[in-house]
């Protein structure tokens, strides 16, 4: 019996599914907003406000201090569009699903996940918390250190992800490797790359997380003028600019527990955001703040103590990310149809929406195909995941 032609829905979902088991990164952190920008008839634009866990301060004794409510919001954009252009021939489509996936969907979907999660990977430059390894392999102990971390910061306990650079995976599996239950699935989905859990974690290796370029700042920073605080540090006597992503601390400046509000002793770290870095002003995160709600730290940096960087000047070193899902969000939108076209169809999959147009050219007997995704992502809440810093 002859095959049946494939209908755009079944090359559409298929298609996605070979791109979600792609997808280990963007697959392990938070899809929940897709539904606001897939509503008929209430479209929210290409700018979703995701709203902040309100922070509160607690009274001691009897007298009323009222507080006000003061919401915070970040801004998830979905403005990215990739995707993959095929041309089909009559003889393609006439071939069973699963020859159709491996011969063309497959490679196809390759190239467009690699592509989407390099994009989603960029993200490790919001994350300030980090623990130091650089130009060393990584151990099973600093693992834990992370781990400790995103604990200190009330991350919840389920949807954890450990997930590796390939280095960081040749130098911790043969270690863990007794430790990892046997799984075959996370969440009743299959990922590339998963491994197994253990930690507290689920661990896997990606082949596409970039090294950081550690910037040219010299040991000579100093910051300039006590009481600052905010998201613009005041800088001299530096030499060489520290890049986006780079991390660094400074004496005296304690992280605080997040609800007691109390010095855990252990120094804040802060990571150059974008904007403009100068030998004189750095932007920074988390911003410095020193009372109320959002206190995050014991104090301001006096004036005149020395910044430091880990790591050597301009010199790259590898990034894994240990995080819980809410950390990081993606979002896809559903694209408009056309109308006119050989067909059309749009299908969407555990957070990602595809669309599929196929047209055909009488000129060569051809169908001009474009699979597209439409999608956003954004760092909600940084202090819920850790970098890895390692060799």
């Amino acid at each position: 019996m002859a095959n049946a032609i494939l209908t755009p829905t079944a090359v559409t979902r298929e298609a996605l599914r070979v791109l979600h088991q792609k997808l280990n990164f963007v697959g392990s952190i938070t899809r929940e907003y897709d539904d606001s920008f897939a509503r008929q008839g209430a479209k929210v634009g290409d700018t979703l406000k995701v709203r902040l866990p309100n922070q509160y301060t607690v009274r001691t004794g009897s007298t009323l201090a009222a507080q006000d409510t003061t919401e915070s919001t970040v801004d998830l954009k979905v403005q990215t569009q990739k995707g993959v252009d095929l041309n089909f021939t009559s003889v393609d489509l006439t071939l069973a699903l699963d020859d159709f996936s491996e011969r063309i969907l497959e490679p196809a979907m390759a190239v467009l996940a690699a592509n989407i999660e390099a994009d989603a990977m960029t993200m490790y430059r919001d994350v300030y918390n980090q623990v130091d390894n650089q130009s060393l392999p990584a151990t099973f102990t600093k693992v834990l250190q992370g781990r400790k971390i995103l604990v200190d910061n009330l991350a919840p306990l389920n949807a954890r992800t450990c997930n590796l650079n390939t280095q960081d995976n040749v130098d911790l599996v043969d270690a863990l490797k007794g430790l990892f239950n046997d799984q075959t699935a996370i969440s009743k989905q299959n990922r590339e790359g998963f491994m197994g859990r253990t930690a507290g974690f689920d661990f896997m290796e990606n082949t596409l997380w970039p090294s950081h370029p550690r910037g040219a700042a010299n040991a000579a920073y100093q910051v300039n003028g006590a009481a600052q605080t905010g998201a613009t540090l005041a800088v001299n006597t530096g030499a060489g600019l520290p890049v986006q992503g780079d991390v660094f601390t400074m004496p005296g400046v304690f992280r605080v527990h997040p609800e007691t509000k109390q010095s855990t002793g252990i120094l804040q770290q802060f990571v150059i955001t974008a904007g403009t870095v100068t030998t004189t002003s750095f932007p920074i995160s988390p911003a410095i703040v020193t009372s109320g709600a959002l206190q995050n730290v014991s104090g301001s940096p006096a004036s005149g103590v020395v910044i430091a960087f880990p790591g050597t000047a301009s010199v790259n070193y590898g990034i894994s990310m240990a995080y819980q899902k809410g950390a990081f969000a993606f979002a896809s939108a559903d694209m408009v149809m056309p109308r006119g076209v050989d067909f059309a169809a749009r299908e969407a999959f555990d957070g990602v929406s595809m669309r599929i147009v196929r047209q055909y050219d009488i000129n060569s007997d051809k169908f001009p195909c474009r699979l597209d995704v439409l999608y956003g992502f954004k760092t909600i809440r940084p202090q819920l995941a850790c970098r890895l810093a390692n060799r």
